[in-house]
Parts: C-alpha cells; sequence; structure tokens
C-alpha cells in the first residue's frame, strides 16, 4: 500500500473508531485510536500483512479487534497506553513550557493593550479612562492582585502615578505603537518592582519573611508538588516490587506454569502499568526538585536586591530615578521568575493527578491482601538492593563504565534502563539493569543489565535479543513507549506527534552524490565575470566617484628636500575668439526724371532713367 493510499485508509478506520466508542459510551482520542490500529497490525497472532493492502474484510477485522481492546473493562494494558498517551499530550519541557505561556499571556493582553495604544481620547473624561487602562494593564500583567480590588488598584494608581504622571500622557500618546509597548512594558517591571519592595517594608523595621513574599501560584504549589509526587512513586514502587517478586516466583524453573491458575499475562500487565508509572513520576519528581533549587536561588537573590534596596533608598532623602529604577527592575524580573517556577510546578501536579485513574484497574484487580497471600514467604526486594547485589560484578570485556566514562549518568540507555536479556529470557519480567556493573555499547546504543551472566550472555548475540524484545513489544503494544522503542517501529510515533500510522513496507533509500567540474573549459573564463548584481552596482558607483577625485599632494616643513614631490596640472593651449567688425558695400544711386509735368494739360509725361553706373 502507498504511502498516501496508508494515510486514507487510516483516517476513515481513525474516524470509525472514535465514532463507534462514543457510541458505546466511551470518550477515546484519535491518537489514542490511531495508536491502537498500529499495535492491532503489529501484533502477529492477528494476521495482517503489511507487504499487501488490506481488503474489505481486513478494514472490518481491524476495526472489531480495535473496538474490543479499546472498549475492554479492567485492563491494565489499555491503561497503560492511555496513561502514555495523557503523559505525551500534557508534558513539556520547562522551556516549551514557559514559551507556551508567555504567548497565553501576551495573547491576553493584545486586546487591552491594543485599546492603549490605539487611543483617540479628546476630553479629560476619556483621558483618565486611558490612565486607569494602563493601570489595569499592570496589574494584569503582573498577577500582582485584581483590578476588581478596589485597594489594589488604588495601590497601583498611586505607586504609577510616582513614577508615571498623568500629565506624560501627552508624550506617550505621540510615540511609536512599538515604543508605547515598549513603555508598558517597562513601567510594569518598574511598578510591581515598587510595590514588592512596599510590601516587605510595610512593618518598618521588622523583618518580613522573604516566602511571603512569593507569587500566590507558588506559595500553593511549592510545599505540595515534590511531597505529593514523592509519596506517589513511593505507593507505585512498592506495588513494583510486589509484582516483580510474584513474578520471579511464577516464572522460575521450580514453578511450572501449567498447573498454576494465576493469571500471569494481567500480572505482567500490571508490572508494564506500574513501571510506566513509576517512570513518568520520577521524571516529574526530578522537574519538581530542579524547580524547588531553583526557587532557593531566586528567594536568596530576592533577598539580596531587597537588601541593597533598602540601603540605596534609606541613604538619600530622594534617590534618582537613573540609580533606583534599574535595581527595582531586577526585583521584578526575579519576581516574575518566580511566578514561572510555580506555574510550571502546578502543572506538574495537575499531570500527576492525571496519571492516577490509569493505575485503577491493576489494583481492582489484585488487591494487597491477594498479593500477599502470593507472595508467601518470598523475600520482597528494591530495585537498589538488586543492584548492590550485582555490583561487585565488574565486566572485562570493552564496556563503559561510570568510573572511566565522563558524564556517563547522562547517556541514553536502551530499553529506558531496563534488561532486555531478563525480558526476553523470563518470559516479559522487566527488571531495571544495573549501570554500575557497566554498559554494552552495540551499534551506538548503551545496554544495561541486572547481573554479569546476564551481560555475557547478551553479548553472544546481541542482535538476536534485540529482535526478541522488539517480538515481545508486539504482543504488549504498552511495551513500545515503555522502553522507548519508537525506531525500531518506524509506523509507531510518540504520542505527541500522530502522523504516522498504519505500517506500509519501507522503500530502499541510500544516499547517493554527484560532482561536476565547476570550469570544463579553461580558456572560457572571465576574470572580470560577476554573478552578482551588488558587486556590480558597488563597482559601478566607486567609478563614478573617482570622476569627482584630483590628486592633490602638499609639502611640510618636516619633509622638505626629504622626498619628492610630485604634481599634475594642463598644459596651456592656444586659444582664440571671434570678434564683430565693420563691413560695407556700394550700389548705384538711383537718378529719374520725369519731363511734361509743368506748363501743359493733358500733355504726356515722359520718364527717363538717369541712373549711372557705379563704375562712371
Amino acid at each position: 500500500m502507498s504511502q498516501a493510499g496508508a494515510e486514507t485508509l487510516l483516517k476513515t478506520v481513525i474516524g470509525h473508531i472514535v465514532h463507534e466508542c462514543r457510541l458505546r459510551g466511551h470518550a477515546v482520542s484519535e491518537t489514542l485510536a490511531a495508536f491502537m490500529v498500529s499495535a492491532v497490525v503489529l501484533d502477529p497472532r492477528n494476521g495482517f500483512n503489511v507487504d499487501r493492502t488490506l481488503t474489505k474484510d481486513d478494514v472490518q477485522k481491524l476495526e472489531e479487534l480495535c473496538l474490543d481492546k479499546l472498549t475492554e473493562k479492567c485492563s491494565p494494558s489499555l491503561d497503560t497506553i492511555k496513561m502514555q498517551v495523557c503523559f505525551d499530550m500534557n508534558y513539556t519541557t520547562k522551556c516549551e513550557f514557559l514559551e507556551d505561556i508567555h504567548q497565553s499571556e501576551e495573547s491576553k493582553l493584545s486586546p487591552l493593550c491594543r485599546e492603549i495604544t490605539d487611543n483617540r481620547v479628546k476630553s479629560r473624561k476619556e483621558l483618565d479612562g486611558l490612565y486607569q487602562k494602563i493601570t489595569t494593564y499592570i496589574l494584569q500583567r503582573s498577577a500582582m492582585g485584581s483590578p476588581t480590588d478596589t485597594n489594589t488598584m488604588e495601590e497601583a494608581t498611586a505607586v504609577l502615578q510616582s513614577v508615571f504622571p498623568q500629565a506624560e500622557l501627552g508624550n506617550f500618546r505621540v510615540a511609536l505603537k512599538r515604543d508605547q509597548e515598549q513603555q508598558l512594558k517597562e513601567l510594569t517591571m518598574i511598578v510591581t518592582g515598587i510595590r514588592l519592595f512596599n510590601k516587605a517594608n510595610k512593618r518598618g523595621e521588622e523583618e518580613v519573611d522573604i516566602h511571603e513574599l512569593m507569587p500566590a501560584v507558588l506559595q500553593e504549589a511549592l510545599p505540595v508538588t515534590s511531597k505529593s509526587i514523592a509519596n506517589e512513586l513511593c505507593v507505585t514502587q512498592t506495588l513494583v516490587f510486589k509484582y516483580t517478586a510474584v513474578l520471579e516466583k511464577l516464572t522460575s524453573s521450580d514453578v511450572q506454569l501449567g498447573h498454576s491458575d494465576m493469571p500471569v499475562i494481567l500480572l505482567k500487565q500490571a508490572l508494564y502499568n506500574a513501571r510506566q508509572h513509576e517512570v513518568f513520576l520520577k521524571m516529574l519528581l526530578a522537574d519538581a526538585n530542579s524547580c524547588a533549587k531553583h526557587v532557593e536561588t531566586l528567594l536568596s537573590d530576592v533577598s539580596t536586591q531587597m537588601k541593597l534596596l533598602k540601603e540605596t533608598v534609606q541613604s538619600k532623602t530622594a534617590a534618582p530615578a537613573a540609580t533606583v529604577f534599574p535595581l527595582f527592575k531586577i526585583l521584578s524580573k526575579l519576581w516574575f521568575e518566580l511566578r514561572d517556577e510555580g506555574e510550571f510546578l502546578y502543572m506538574l501536579n495537575k499531570i500527576m493527578l492525571r496519571l492516577q485513574p490509569f493505575s485503577a484497574s491493576q489494583a481492582r484487580i489484585f488487591s494487597e491482601a491477594y498479593l500477599e497471600s502470593l507472595l508467601e514467604d518470598s523475600e520482597v526486594k528494591t530495585d537498589e538492593q538488586r543492584m548492590l547485589e550485582s555490583s561487585g560484578m565488574a565486566l572485562t570485556q570493552e564496556w563503559l563504565f561510570p568510573e572511566t566514562t565522563v558524564n556517563f549518568e547522562e547517556m541514553p540507555l536502551q530499553y529506558n534502563g531496563f534488561c532486555g536479556y531478563t525480558l526476553v529470557t523470563r518470559d516479559g519480567l522487566l527488571l531495571p539493569g544495573n549501570p554500575y556493573i557497566g554498559a554494552l555499547k552495540h551499534k551506538e546504543k548503551l545496554y544495561v543489565f541486572t547481573s554479569k551472566e546476564a551481560a555475557m550472555k547478551f553479548a553472544l548475540s546481541p542482535d538476536s535479543f534485540v529482535a526478541e524484545v522488539a517480538e515481545k513489544a508486539k504482543y504488549s503494544p504498552e511495551l513500545i513507549q515503555l522502553l522507548k522503542l519508537h525506531q525500531q517501529f518506524s509506523c509507531i510515533s510518540p504520542y505527541s506527534d500522530p502522523r504516522k500510522g498504519l505500517p506500509v513496507k519501507p522503500g530502499i533509500k541510500c544516499e547517493c552524490g554527484t560532482q561536476t567540474e565547476i570550469h570544463p573549459v579553461e580558456k572560457n573564463i572571465v576574470k572580470s565575470y560577476e554573478w552578482n548584481e551588488w558587486e556590480l552596482r558597488r563597482k559601478a558607483l566607486k567609478l563614478a566617484n573617482l570622476q569627482t577625485r584630483v590628486t592633490v599632494s602638499v609639502q611640510t616643513d618636516l619633509s622638505h628636500m626629504r622626498r619628492e614631490n610630485v604634481t599634475q596640472t594642463w598644459l596651456p593651449k592656444n586659444a582664440a575668439s571671434q570678434s564683430k567688425r565693420d563691413g560695407a558695400s556700394q550700389v548705384p544711386k538711383p537718378q529719374t526724371f520725369v519731363a511734361g509735368l509743368r506748363g501743359q494739360r493733358g500733355a504726356h509725361v515722359v520718364k527717363a532713367n538717369l541712373t549711372r553706373s557705379v563704375d562712371d
């Protein structure tokens, strides 16, 4: 099946499954349905062939199997998959989380910010309204009190008037929009810093506990988050150790599973559920502890900044703004960082609460009393005890050891730190590996094991064990996420990236490259050729500028007779011009005689030409 055909079929199947689950009273997300489709196709027991196109009967069978699994009651395997989906869709790193809440804060404040920057006030009443909007903006951005609280509004207005009097609104209105937004942010920092300083000094000389200045969200989340996650982790680990002890007893060579009425499959699913819950809780606890340490550092910085501000303000009758405003900004920045830590702790605690319902099914199936009866006299070992028992067994082959490897603890371990050999040989039993006995490096991946014997046997044929682990994951799809096997199953991506679905036979690909000669014919090279238009423009400007330049040299008293001076002048040349001159020419003077004009009436008049030639 082609990639496009597989995606179209996947969307159709997922849509039918989600709709049918909704009709049966089960809320199923598209992400969960997509993963279940891939898990059912990968399971060899279902008989699907990836290399051929699914027929109509295959699609109907696929939908029925998915619906049966998604609507199954009291299934630890299904709860584990739901837990993985819930965690991946809600958990983010601290940087991504803070970036998201900052963007959300900006989007919430953008309408009010536009009202302030796009104002067209014409009356005194509108000017007062604009000033009140600026105060509201500062309160909402700082989250130090509600704008609906009269006392908080009056306090913030008084502080703002000391920093930004209402008379300065004229300059604020004519500024550019970008400058107005920047000024609003600076006013928020300064006003928040002043309010924090006033709150710390409201008792006069009495020392105020710095923890009272923490944001409300941090005051609520800091004392309970780490403690509640640690308690939840302790309960989960207790279940993990009990399930492991029971499965060790039932999967040992001395016990015949065929004569046992114990549902070993459900026990393994419950162990996977508890182990996955443990992995997630450890991640949450590590983040919570890191936040707590950062909070202590920030509180120490706040205390230091408060003392510095107190010394600066009290030592002078009127402290200059250029000196004290930067200190208020630093104090405000620390307070905002504390608020971010509180928001992140609150998110961690919320995720922990969301994961709790997904560990309830295995508790309903296996009660505490029932587990105790199965354990009988078996010893329940913790993961630390198992590591201590195998710590003295150092391997002598080419392995990586914590003592000789830099940043060994930060290196990613294959199978999420669990022993792949035990998983294969003990029928799916999950035991954490001991990295202190060494880690096998095979094909750029690190594997850890529970004992030296397990490590040596795995090292004899690592590829076969890796293939068997992948085969185990096909029968228990929750192991794909728990052991981080996404690279081995190309059709299944992490839940937060549900773009892949039905398995498609991958095409054969290889890296290739071609290379051509830059100048096949050397004689055609034009040395002065420039392909860059801007370089040509630069040369043209340079030539144009040379026309207005002259060579100038000067001589000083110190350089006289020490060097040759050369100047260039234009040689003189003959020049002529033409001026006006007099000119004349001679022509005959005309003379005419008329006879018969006098003494006779009606006589005939005779006209005679008496003009003489010029030569006469």
